[in-house]
C-alpha cells in the first residue's frame, strides 16, 4: 500500500513539474526590463528563448521572433537545448510511469517488471528536472552578468552579447532582472526531481519478496553410529529345488531363487 501511494504521489508532482517546464519555455517573460530609476518609463521591454517584446504605456505590445539561428548566443541556444531536452525526458518518463501503475491492470504484467518501469520513468524524471534546472540558472547567470555591466548612459553591452536582438538595443540600453518564467522552470524542475526521487523509492517497495521453499531437515549421521550387522539364521532351502539329472537322479547342483 506505501509503495502504490509512493508512485501515485511521484506520478502526480512529476506530470505538475513536467508541466512547469512546458510553461516556462513556452513564456516569453524569461528576462524583464528592470524599471528601476530607468528615465524611460512609456516602454517596457522582455524578452525570452524565442522571441522578444515591447508593450507600450497604452497597452499595446508587439513581439518580435528571432529569425536567426547562428547570431544568437551559444549560451542561449544551450538553454533552449536544456529545456527541450528535459520537456523529452520528462513526456517519455510520464508515458511510462502510465503503464506502470501498480493500481492499474495491464494484462498479466508482473510486478517485477513494472518495478523496473518506475525505476526508469524515476531516473527519466530525475534527469528532466536536472536540465529544466540546469537551463533556467544558465539563463539566470547571463542576466546577472548583464545586469552587472549595462549602465543606462552607456549601451556597449548587452545581454546578449551585444547582438541586436529584438532591436532592444540602443544609446539606453535597458538593464534586465529575473522574470516570472525563471521561477515558474525552476519550481517545475524541482518539484520533477522530487517526483523522480519518489519513483525511484516506490520502486524497491514494489519488488516481489523472494519464494521461500518448504524443505525437509536433513541429519547427517553421526560418526560415532554403530552399524550392527542382523543376527539370524539364513533360510533353509529344501532339496525340492534341486536340478534333474539327464538320467532322472537329483544333483547336488541347487538354485537359490530370491
Amino acid at each position: 500500500m506505501a509503495a502504490t501511494l509512493c508512485q501515485v504521489m511521484g506520478f502526480i508532482l512529476s506530470l505538475l513539474g513536467a508541466a512547469g517546464i512546458i510553461a516556462a519555455t513556452g513564456m516569453d517573460q524569461w528576462a524583464t526590463e528592470d524599471l528601476f530609476d530607468n528615465p524611460v518609463t512609456a516602454v517596457y521591454s522582455y524578452s525570452g528563448l524565442w522571441r522578444s517584446c515591447v508593450r507600450q504605456s497604452s497597452g499595446f505590445t508587439e513581439c518580435r521572433p528571432y529569425f536567426t539561428i547562428l547570431g544568437l548566443p551559444a549560451l542561449l541556444q544551450a538553454v533552449r537545448a536544456l529545456m527541450i531536452v528535459g520537456i523529452v525526458l520528462g513526456a517519455i518518463g510520464c508515458l511510462i510511469a502510465i503503464f506502470a501503475l501498480k493500481c492499474l491492470k495491464m494484462g498479466n504484467m508482473e510486478d517485477n517488471i513494472k518495478a523496473t518501469m518506475t525505476l526508469t520513468a524515476g531516473i527519466m524524471f530525475l534527469l528532466g528536472g536536472v536540465c529544466g534546472i540546469a537551463g533556467v540558472s544558465a539563463f539566470a547567470n547571463l542576466i546577472v552578468q548583464s545586469f552587472q555591466f549595462t549602465t543606462f548612459s552607456s549601451g556597449g553591452f548587452s545581454m546578449y552579447g551585444g547582438a541586436n536582438v529584438g532591436g532592444l538595443t540602443g544609446s539606453l540600453t535597458p538593464r534586465y532582472t529575473f522574470g516570472p518564467a525563471l521561477f515558474v522552470g525552476w519550481i517545475g524542475g524541482a518539484i520533477l526531481v522530487i517526483g523522480g526521487v519518489l519513483m525511484c523509492v516506490a520502486c524497491r517497495g514494489m519488488v516481489p519478496d523472494r519464494t521461500r521453499y518448504d524443505g525437509m531437515a536433513y541429519k547427517a549421521a553421526s560418526p560415532h553410529s554403530i552399524y550392527k550387522s542382523e543376527k539370524g539364521s539364513r533360510p533353509a532351502y529344501n532339496d525340492s529345488y534341486k536340478a534333474p539329472s539327464a538320467d532322472g537322479r537329483q544333483t547336488n547342483q541347487r538354485f537359490d531363487y530370491v
